[in-house]
């Protein structure tokens, strides 16, 4: 498939709208994440923890729910450029035109399937474009560090724990 100058340039124009969108919503620097953020974290959470997670739906969202706030967390401790940056990833992927054109997600995260996002997620992660490539990381980075940041998560990895004693 090949493309021409003109598609090129409404490609860079939507795209940048979009960014000029999100960066908008997400003027106001640290804050909490919506109810849409949640949403779409719970989904990418959900499928890059599938097989950790209890089967149970019962118990497994709280655990999703408990992810979501390590995120929330994490996030809230980088610096103000970094959470700048995220909230613009997360705005992208919460609005429904940028979901399915980024993401390849055309229904709402909460309905989507953990393979629907998991194929997304494998595309970002092996994607051409090192941006793609570099969001997957944030996502897999943030994700991993708020599960395994919670000490009843450690055993399954053999970690002990930090040190003790030493201070």
């Amino acid at each position: 498939m090949t493309y021409g100058r003109r598609q090129f340039i409404q490609t860079g124009l939507a795209g940048g709208l979009l960014l000029s969108f999100s960066g908008w919503l997400n003027a106001a620097g640290t804050r909490r994440f919506s109810d849409a953020e949640r949403e779409m974290l719970g989904a990418v959470v959900n499928a890059m923890l599938d097989g950790v997670l209890p089967v149970q739906d019962r118990q497994r969202q709280p655990l999703l729910a408990q992810t979501v706030d390590g995120i929330a967390t994490a996030v809230a401790g980088l610096s103000a450029a970094s959470q700048q940056e995220i909230g613009e990833l997360f705005g992208l992927l919460v609005i429904a035109p940028a979901r399915m054109l980024l993401a390849g997600v055309g229904k709402p995260w909460r309905e989507a399937s953990v393979a629907e996002v998991g194929e997304f997620l494998q595309s970002w992660r092996f994607s051409r474009l090192s941006l793609l490539q570099s969001a997957y990381g944030a996502l897999h980075d943030l994700t991993y560090g708020a599960w395994y940041g919670r000490p009843e998560t450690w055993e399954a990895i053999s970690y002990p724990g930090p040190p003790r004693g030493y201070f």
